[in-house]
């Protein structure tokens, strides 16, 4: 694994994100996220997962500065894949909570959502939130379901239109995370709980996620392909290219 790390526990696996400073999420990353959760999906030696970052940085998002400079085939198996990723995930049927070490906007909030339990390092500088539209990034109808069954539909309607990206006291008071930690804390707190979880009975805790989760699952487009291949449309039209290509250039140029 080039973009991941697997640290193994009694009991349960850290899936730490491990590419470059800020995690940005690329093709490679995404197809080894697909890999990791089909492997932990199987087996009764792992009860459950948490999934985290480095200090500083959940994950930044996509890479966009790599994604741009990706052919049409290439973008849409990027697509295609990250949407599959995502529908995994909201689907792992074992607990699986996130450990946001920093900053989670966009891509990072994708990941993070599917999660059980979020639990966030505090910090004024740390932001989370889906600000897709602010990016020129289309937004998928499963998505949106999601960041409602957390928010609910009116406070997730206004935010995903703004692409509104949240400091810590903002996510916790919206229910976007559980806790606010210091940096040090968050994953110790992400442990906590999952040896909490791992005291129950597996099968019913296995059951219960399952009938908690029912009414979002029911709500997954039954052809997700349908917005991978309208994201992935609307990414290669001409003004939309222009405008992110000139995004990517003004945080480049931040850098220098």
């Amino acid at each position: 694994m080039n973009t991941i790390q697997l640290i193994k526990k009694e009991g349960y696996t850290i899936v730490q994100l491990d590419r470059g400073k800020v995690n940005a999420i690329n093709l490679e990353m995404v197809h080894e996220l697909r890999e990791v959760f089909h492997s932990l999906s199987k087996g009764d030696d792992v009860k459950g997962v948490i999934l985290t970052g480095k200090p500083h940085f959940f994950s930044a998002g996509l890479d966009l500065v790599e994604l741009i400079q990706y052919d049409k085939p290439k973008m849409d198996d990027f697509f295609t894949a990250f949407g599959s990723l995502y529908t995994e995930m909201l689907q792992f049927k074992k607990p699986l909570i996130a450990a946001i070490t920093g900053h989670s906007p966009a891509g990072g909030c994708v990941l993070a959502v599917t999660c059980d339990n979020r639990y966030m390092a505090e910090g004024e500088k740390y932001v989370i939130g889906l600000n897709e539209v602010a990016v020129n990034v289309q937004i998928s109808q499963d998505l949106t379901a999601c960041y409602a069954y957390w928010l609910g539909d009116g406070l997730a309607h206004r935010y995903v239109l703004e692409g509104k990206l949240l400091k810590g006291p903002e996510a916790l008071s919206c229910g976007l995370v559980d806790e606010l930690l210091p940096l040090e804390e968050v994953l110790p707190r992400a442990e906590k709980q999952m040896l909490h979880y791992l005291r129950a009975d597996q099968e019913i805790l296995v059951n219960t996620k399952a009938k908690l989760r029912k009414s979002l699952l029911e709500k997954l487009e039954a052809n997700p392909e349908n917005a991978m291949n309208q994201a992935a449309e609307l990414w290669w039209k001409p003004e939309i290219r222009g405008k992110m290509k000139a995004y990517v250039a003004s945080f480049t140029n931040k850098k220098k």
